[in-house]
């Protein structure tokens, strides 16, 4: 029985539980998750809305990416966010969120 739960556990945690994936990871080879669907954490800047485009810069650490999202939290403000890693001509790499 022991042996069951350990494999479970262990499992959950490489399969199940990934959790964030770094900034840092997605600057560094953007191409690997293009199409997936990832959930990252940072800190919230240069909020922008132009119209019916609107979004901001994710921030940790010395790693930034874009986020084009419909809702706008406060700048400063530490927050995760899942979405859709995507890939635009004009801006590059960027985070589609879920609202």
């Amino acid at each position: 029985m022991r042996a069951a739960f350990v494999f479970l556990a262990a499992f959950l945690l490489a399969f199940g539980c990934t959790g964030t994936t770094p900034l840092k990871e997605l600057n560094e080879n953007p191409q690997a998750h293009l199409g997936e669907k990832v959930a990252v954490s940072g800190t919230v800047e240069k909020s922008i809305r132009l119209g019916s485009l609107s979004g901001y810069t994710l921030t940790e650490g010395n790693h930034s990416i874009r986020v084009s999202s419909q809702s706008l939290p406060a700048e400063g403000k530490k927050i995760t966010v899942s979405g859709t890693w995507m890939r635009d001509t004009l801006f590059g790499y960027y985070l589609l969120a879920e609202e």
